[in-house]
């Protein structure tokens, strides 16, 4: 089932497109805080985010930019700014399609349906700076070095890059791993830690994977070019 991300500050907005894409047999959920805003999409997985311009404390064009750098779903912006200007500015930061409100449900249903589709048959990239991240087949390119991460190297890698350059702690990497913080050994995920290390220093990288004494894991890639 494909899941669609909604981010609309209006609750009852929001109600209602997420029952809508319900309605039509698509997983759907919506960011309900507004702190933070873009972080919190990534790890949600989407197959589609629909977006929203004008939101609490944070642009959803700022939003749009933070995502495109980072996932590869595509990006729906329905908002009610109908100008010209906004439209070319949503589709110049990446946006994948433009609707404004009040937009039909048929609609809206049918351009998400069509960018689903279309990305559906394209590979699953994660990116950070010049970090590229293939999550079907855990290749990690930067530049022409080119690494290939057994699995769980690239589910630390994948949460790591998503939430970049923020601390990732050692219990969320625990969830991303094996699903549970419960009964789980941190001298293993240490091994991991340890491995995906050594493998980034294969490309001349590992200094960007910083352990944060007493919280967790970040990946800085401000130093990349």
């Amino acid at each position: 089932m494909k899941k669609i991300v909604v981010v609309e500050d209006d609750r009852y907005l929001r109600d209602e497109l997420v029952l809508t894409f319900q309605k039509a047999g698509y997983d759907a959920e919506a960011v309900t805080s507004f702190t933070c805003t873009a972080e919190r999409i990534p790890p949600m997985q989407p197959d589609l985010v629909v977006l929203d311009v004008n939101l609490p404390g944070e642009s959803g064009f700022a939003v749009c930019k933070y995502l495109k750098e980072r996932i590869s779903a595509p990006i729906l912006i329905l908002t009610a700014r109908d100008s010209l200007s906004d439209e070319l500015k949503g589709l110049g930061l990446g946006a994948d399609d433009y609707l404004t409100k009040p937009c039909p449900s048929a609609r809206l249903l049918a351009r998400s349906q069509r960018l689903i589709q279309t990305f559906s048959g394209m590979k699953s990239f994660v990116k950070a700076g010049p970090l590229l991240l293939d999550t079907d087949t855990w290749k990690l390119s930067f530049g022409e070095n080119v690494v290939i991460l057994a699995e769980n190297e690239g589910k630390i890698m994948r949460i790591l890059m998503e939430k970049s350059p923020d601390v990732v702690s050692k219990e969320e990497l625990f969830q991303a791993l094996w699903g549970t913080v419960d009964y789980v050994d941190e001298n293993i995920l240490q091994v991991n830690v340890s491995r995906l290390r050594k493998k980034l220093t294969d490309s001349g990288i590992a200094y960007t994977l910083q352990n944060i004494r007493g919280k967790g894991y970040a990946l800085d890639v401000t130093g990349l070019v």
